[in-house]
């Protein structure tokens, strides 16, 4: 079995749109949540997310591919651009070597909004011919693949929340069992509309607070909701002796991966944590490592009491004392939950946690939970002596996903 690291990394955030601006805000605890810019909230309860700033795609693509893709595909195609360059794996990997797994939630959602809007006041001739391709999720896959010329092994993954964890442990297992020498991997979403946003409100997820310094709290006891976010982290994998036999720059050593199934309910957590406390050992057994001090946790960690909770217990099974000796945070009390997206960015960070030593915070965290007493590492970054990082990440479905990752020894 072949062993796997990480050789590029790219971000669109509502922190910044690469990944020294994303890492910098990370460490720094400065959130992205502001009022919606997308459409009028005036009669929406939800009147706050975590939108991408600053966002210029015509720095990654045409202004023909720009009115043609959905938004989703072109945050999905910045990131993918980003890792790429950085990684330097194009023209040295055969193309049927290369392959891409990219996944969403929601895809393109924005853009089936749009087009039903027109069927409904203009007809059904006035429909877009490009309608199809903008909304279907495999199309960010597609487009990355079209633009790196990658005909190897190419699965958009779709599991909700779970969307981008699943999708790098899937390429990961592809890369370990011999299927592609690199794949470029993880998610994008771009979903800030008011059919989103709506929904999820109605379904009781969403925080309805109006203050942006107090929302998005991750286990902290005052915690509602989630705040929606989008943007996409992208990373490349790559099987380990092929990138150094390029001098490829290596990051993190990708060693484990969880993935399970509560098979409870459509949207709540299975109060047991069985699922997700399995999807943590299964994780760190296929790495054939144990956990102990020297360990980061990105947290899933939405800021709903029913998650963070759960995960809580989940982490405590999984790892027995030494989940108190864990360092963890969850970033989505800055960037929001990006939902397929999340599983991306918080990767990098995890990544970047290894490669730094610096540990970034969860902030807002000022009230504890009883339920909540691990180390969160509440408000302000903290250095520590960290060789392996975990990003958990659990969807609507009962979907877990866990990567492990860690420093590389030869």
């Amino acid at each position: 079995m072949k062993r796997v690291v990480v050789t590029g990394m790219g971000a669109v955030s509502p922190v910044g749109n690469d990944v020294a601006t994303l890492w910098d805000s990370l460490v720094a605890g400065r959130h992205g949540f502001a009022p919606i810019t997308r459409f009028d909230t005036t009669d929406m309860k939800v009147k706050l997310a975590a939108e991408v700033k600053g966002f210029e795609p015509e720095k990654y693509m045409d202004k023909a591919e720009i009115r043609r893709w959905d938004l989703f595909s072109q945050y999905g195609m910045a990131a993918a651009v980003q890792a790429v360059e950085e990684s330097g794996i194009v023209g040295a990997v055969d193309p049927l070597r290369l392959g891409v797994y990219i996944g969403s939630g929601v895809g393109g959602i924005t853009t089936f909004i749009n087009e039903a809007n027109t069927l409904f006041t203009r007809g059904p001739q006035r429909i877009s011919p490009f309608f199809v391709p903008m909304m279907i999720i495999n199309m960010a896959s597609a487009l990355v693949a079209m633009r790196f010329d990658a005909k190897g092994p190419s699965l958009p993954v779709v599991s909700a929340c779970s969307s981008g964890a699943n999708a790098i442990g899937e390429a990961f297992h592809a890369i370990k069992y011999g299927q592609a020498d690199a794949i470029i991997t993880v998610g994008t979403e771009a979903c800030v509309n008011p059919l989103a946003v709506g929904g999820f409100t109605n379904s009781q997820a969403l925080t309805t607070r109006d203050d942006p310094d107090s929302i998005s709290i991750p286990f902290d006891k005052r915690r509602d909701g989630f705040v929606i976010g989008e943007g996409a982290g992208i990373i490349v994998l790559e099987e380990l002796e092929h990138a150094q036999a390029r001098g490829a720059h290596i990051y993190a050593e990708i060693v484990g991966y969880g993935n399970t199934n509560d098979a409870y309910h459509i949207t709540a957590p299975d109060p047991d944590a069985a699922g997700s406390t399995n999807m943590i050992r299964i994780a760190f057994e296929e790495a054939g490592l144990t956990p102990d001090e020297h360990l980061y946790i990105n947290a899933h960690g939405t800021s709903t009491p029913l998650n963070d909770k759960t995960e809580t217990l989940a982490i405590k099974q999984a790892l027995g004392d030494a989940a108190y000796q864990a360092h963890v945070s969850s970033t989505k009390s800055m960037t929001g939950h990006m939902l397929g997206a999340a599983g991306g960015v918080e990767a990098i960070a995890a990544i970047k946690v290894l490669e730094t030593g610096v540990v970034v915070p969860t902030i807002g965290l000022h009230e504890s939970d009883p339920d909540c007493d691990l180390d969160y590492t509440p408000n302000v970054a903290v250095h520590a002596d960290i060789d392996k990082a975990l990003s958990t990440s659990l969807g609507f479905g009962g979907h877990n996903a866990g990567v492990l990752f860690k420093k590389l020894e030869s």
